[in-house]
C-alpha cells in the first residue's frame, strides 16, 4: 500500500465512518475542518481526500470500527510507515501486536512483524519498541543488516 491506495481507501471509507458515527455531512465537514462542498465532492468520488484531510480523519475517528476493519487494528503505524517512507524515525515500544500482526522471523532478539490487513512490516526490539515500519520487507532485512 502506498500514499495513494491509502488515500483512495479512505476516501471511500469517509461516508462510512459519518454514518457510523451518525454525523451529518455538516457535522462532518466542521469536525475535518474541510468545506461541505468539499465533503460531498469526495464522498462522491469526484475527489481524493488530501493526505492531511485523510489523517485528521484517522486520528479523530481512531475508534471507528469501519476503520479497524479495513486496515487491521488501530492505523497510526501504518500512517507512520505511510509518511516516513522516506525517513528513518525511532518509534516507541508497541504492545507487541496480538491480534493484527503475524511474525515473520526473528532474530538476534528482534522480530519482523507483517500487518495481516494492509500488509505493512515492522520491526520491534526485545521490548517490542518498534524500530522501523514499511511496506517493503527488503527495506527491514537491509535496516537489520545495518544494526549487525
Amino acid at each position: 500500500m502506498n500514499k495513494t491506495e491509502f488515500l483512495e481507501r479512505i476516501t471511500e471509507l469517509e461516508k462510512l465512518i459519518r454514518i457510523e458515527h451518525k454525523l451529518h455531512q455538516d457535522q462532518m465537514a466542521a469536525i475535518l475542518g474541510i468545506s461541505k462542498k468539499t465533503l460531498v465532492e469526495s464522498e462522491k468520488g469526484r475527489r481524493l481526500l488530501g493526505w492531511t484531510e485523510a489523517v485528521a480523519l484517522v486520528s479523530i475517528f481512531s475508534d471507528s470500527t469501519v476503520l479497524q476493519n479495513a486496515f487491521g487494528g488501530e492505523l497510526s503505524d501504518l500512517i507512520r510507515a505511510l509518511a516516513f517512507e522516506e525517513f528513518e524515525v525511532h518509534h516507541p515500544q508497541t504492545m507487541g501486536g496480538h491480534v493484527w500482526w503475524t511474525d515473520v522471523e526473528e532474530t538476534q532478539g528482534l522480530r519482523i512483524q507483517r500487518n495481516i490487513i494492509s500488509g505493512h512490516y515492522r520491526l520491534l526490539d526485545a521490548q517490542d519498541a518498534r524500530l522501523i515500519s514499511s511496506f517493503s520487507l527488503e527495506e527491514i532485512l537491509d535496516y537489520l543488516k545495518h544494526q549487525q
